[in-house]
């Protein structure tokens, strides 16, 4: 994740890769918790590479770690939906930064279906549906609509925070951005949201 904090795709991946190495040979003695952290360590590597900007790289880690995450033997019917939900969760952010509405717009109806068809993991993945819906209109020029589904999810996220500066910055809002700039730096967390938060925080407040 150190990696992550110098938006290097290509390095986290590498060591991601290795933690995936690992959890494979524990695949027999532990398979209801080795495959899903090999998909968990994937999706860990693809998150460093969209927020760095290497879209491609990051839609072929989001697939590794949606496949590696199904091979679970007897996954429940609510993990095979929260693979579901993360993969049309990361297609639709893609999408969106690359400015294909109709494809961003079909994968958050994904989401949403994979969300809804949730009983026990529902409520606590249900936050990461605004997540998504102001992610993408922050990247489709809907700064509006993105303030207003981003303050629906985590703000005590600093990417959260982030993208809620940026959304007031590009509403010309100075000082309100930097209101959720200041947030966001203040991170002391070493993970992926706090990865990209970190760095690009204390750039904007330079």
């Amino acid at each position: 994740m150190s990696w992550g904090f110098e938006g290097n795709c290509a390095k986290a991946g590498e060591y991601e890769q290795m933690v995936i190495g690992y959890w494979a040979t524990r695949e027999k003695e532990e398979p209801g918790n080795a495959f899903y952290q090999e998909g968990e360590m994937a999706n860990e590597a693809a998150r460093v590479c969209i927020d760095s900007g290497d879209l491609d790289s990051a839609a072929k880690w989001y697939r590794k770690g949606t496949e590696l995450g199904l091979k679970e033997p007897g996954i429940s019917a609510d993990r095979k939906a929260l693979w579901a939900f993360r993969l049309a969760h990361a297609e639709a952010r893609i999408a969106a930064r690359r400015g294909n509405r109709t494809e961003a717009e079909k994968q958050i109806a994904a989401a949403r279906a994979a969300l809804d068809s949730m009983a026990g993991l529902r409520r606590q993945q249900e936050s990461f549906f605004p997540y998504l819906t102001g992610y993408v209109a922050l990247y489709l020029g809907d700064t509006a609509k993105a303030i207003a589904e981003l303050e629906k999810a985590n703000t005590s996220d600093p990417f959260i925070q982030c993208l809620l500066g940026m959304a007031w910055e590009k509403q010309g809002d100075a000082a309100k951005a930097k209101e959720y700039y200041s947030r966001a730096y203040q991170t002391t967390a070493h993970n992926p949201p706090a990865a990209f938060a970190k760095p690009f925080a204390r750039r904007k407040l330079n």
